[in-house]
Parts: structure tokens; C-alpha cells; sequence
């Protein structure tokens, strides 16, 4: 965990990178040291029909759904959302400057008696890091 899902609206094609967005993102949650990288999911969702406030063309919406395990404190989930929460407005900050944008992010936890899991990517993750430790060396 976590599974992090960026929806946008399409209008905002051309004028970010998803693989950008989600990288920012992604990285974001990695630095708040709550999720193990072999756990970590990010994904971005184009959205074609949708529709914002007055209708107006114009508008446009990031939105963040960050998904974890349930278990966490309180503190510790508004620190990863912060941080998360900083990292998307600061990559969207020029578009914000210049057009109307509705950025929003919430943290849900799932229930682990309704969730199943099957994950190989954390051995995965450990062993390239040994090999490029073992490069480095």
C-alpha cells in the first residue's frame, strides 16, 4: 500500500505530463517513509466526460484518491497527505496561476476484512537494490 489514483479532466491534456504527475506523486508519498516502495502504486485516470461548477470549458479538476491500510493514526495520515497534498499543488501551481482548477486529494482507509492481496514486488524491489549496491560497491 498505498494505491494512489490522479484522475483529471481531459482538457488539461497538453498541458501536464501524466508520467510527470504521477512520478511527482509517487515520489511524494515514497519521501513520507510510511510506505514501503514495493507496496506503492500510482496511476493517473483521464477523464473525458465530466463536468465542473458553472460548465464553463474552461474548468478543470486534479483530483488525488490515496488508498491505504487501515491502522494508521490520525497525525500520520495528514503528514503523508500534506505532504502529497504539496507536492501535486506545486506541480500544478502554473496551471492554477492561469486557468480555473479544482485540486483535491482525500486518504481512505481500506478494511482489511474485504481485501485481498497477492504481491511478489517487494523481493523483487529488495533484489535490485542489492544488485545495484553490489555495482556501486
Amino acid at each position: 500500500m498505498p494505491h494512489i489514483v490522479v484522475e483529471y479532466s481531459a482538457n488539461l491534456r497538453g498541458r501536464i505530463v501524466p508520467e510527470d504527475l504521477i512520478e511527482r506523486v509517487h515520489q511524494a508519498a515514497l519521501r513520507t517513509g510510511v510506505f514501503p516502495v514495493g507496496g506503492t502504486r500510482t496511476r493517473a485516470a483521464e477523464r473525458a466526460c465530466y463536468r465542473i461548477a458553472d460548465g464553463h470549458p474552461d474548468n478543470a479538476f486534479v483530483h488525488v484518491v490515496l488508498r491505504i491500510a487501515h491502522g494508521r493514526d490520525l497525525a500520520t495520515r495528514r503528514r503523508v497527505g500534506e505532504e502529497v497534498f504539496g507536492a501535486l499543488c506545486k506541480y500544478l501551481e502554473g496551471i492554477f496561476e492561469r486557468s480555473p482548477l479544482g485540486v483535491s486529494l482525500e486518504i481512505q482507509e481500506i478494511d482489511p476484512e474485504v481485501s485481498w492481496k497477492k504481491n511478489n514486488l517487494h523481493d523483487h524491489v529488495r533484489r535490485r537494490e542489492g544488485a545495484a549496491t553490489e555495482t556501486e560497491a
